[in-house]
């Protein structure tokens, strides 16, 4: 009897094990295993360091407001938390309203669609993914236009993970990944079709600088689409809960600054672009895009578990706890800024470049 009792005793543990860590939300299925957690391009030994290094820019707010700052910010940030991103959340580093009867991967998908669809290009033309990322907006739009795009990054580490995604997705001939900075790109004028960024621009520490690099690399006529992270008409800078929320999103995401919605269009103009459309995506009547982070907060905690083991033991690199710490609690900035309406990452704005 004692035997029987330690058999199913045992079988409920390990069976309590997988489910927490297969069942619960497996990310390994997503292209990225727990065992492969990495700094980037940083070598293993110096992930902390440069974690300190990526919270020091804060005690300095002023350096992460000039151009020549913003590369090494925002590319230390990308080499410390583009493993967990993909490992944790997926290969599309962005958000998307929740919709009734769809999973999160396909709201994703629509959302993503939606960009492409709304600047009219054609099968064959020449497409500009303004911050792809490791390309999961990039696959879904070529595979959904047959477009051809090229992603720019300003991550190397990044690059290659695009770069191996399009090859196991069968899109090396669509997709196309450059490693650079949005605010110099290495692209002539006139080059492209089309043009889209999809919650990228905000690393920018002036908007003006970004589109206007867009505006001269797109052929006259042509559209470009942006989802941008703003501050809504419901923030108030006298609150101090506001306040809260809205730098802990900053600090949490590599943001010189978030815009107010109020200044998207104007910057647009600035620069020369017609504003065809402007409306923020994350109002409603749609549906709640922070619902997927308040949902994966059991996933979190296990995840952390998970990560703490692994650096423990030195399978993943010193540092990546506290990396993974600083994303579990940005999720929570994240989640009351939606929850309050006082922050949108998805403020939509369609603009043309004029013929003349």
């Amino acid at each position: 009897m004692d035997g029987v009792a330690f058999f199913f005793t045992g079988a409920l543990v390990a069976g309590g094990i997988y489910w927490f860590l297969c069942v619960l939300g497996p990310a390994e299925r997503k292209g990225k295993r727990a065992l492969d957690l990495s700094g980037g391009s940083i070598s293993a030994e110096k992930v902390q360091d440069k974690y300190k290094q990526y919270w020091s820019f804060f005690r300095r707010p002023k350096e992460i407001e000039t151009a020549e700052k913003v590369p090494d910010f925002v590319d230390t940030f990308y080499n410390l938390v583009t493993d967990i991103y993909e490992w944790g959340w997926g290969q599309s580093f962005h958000f998307s309203p929740s919709i009734r009867g769809k999973s999160h991967r396909d709201a994703t998908r629509l959302h993503e669609e939606m960009a492409v669809d709304l600047i009219q290009v054609k099968p064959g033309q020449k497409i500009l993914d303004v911050g792809c990322g490791v390309g999961g907006p990039m696959r879904a739009i070529a595979s959904h236009s047959r477009a051809n795009v090229v992603g720019i990054t300003i991550n190397e580490y990044q690059v290659k993970r695009a770069r191996d995604h399009n090859r196991k997705a069968g899109l090396d001939a669509l997709c196309e990944v450059v490693c650079g900075n949005f605010l110099q790109m290495p692209f002539d004028d006139n080059t492209f079709d089309g043009a889209y960024s999809i919650e990228a621009t905000c690393h920018a520490p002036k908007l003006e600088e970004v589109y206007a690099e867009i505006y001269r690399v797109l052929k006259p006529g042509s559209l470009y689409v942006s989802y941008e992270w703003v501050t809504t008409d419901k923030f108030n800078a006298e609150d101090e809960e506001h306040v809260e929320v809205i730098q802990g999103i900053e600090r949490g995401d590599a943001l010189p600054g978030l815009r107010a919605y109020s200044d998207i269009a104007q910057a647009a103009k600035k620069v020369g672009f017609q504003i065809v459309k402007e409306k923020d995506l994350a109002a409603p009547p749609a549906q709640p895009w922070w619902t997927r982070l308040k949902m994966g907060r059991l996933a979190y905690w296990r995840n952390h578990v998970v990560v703490q083991i692994l650096s423990a033991v030195g399978v993943a690199p010193k540092g990546t706890v506290d990396v993974h710490e600083m994303l579990f609690k940005t999720a929570d900035f994240l989640s009351r800024g939606g929850e309050t309406e006082i922050f949108s990452p998805m403020h939509m704005i369609l603009c043309r470049k004029p013929m003349s």
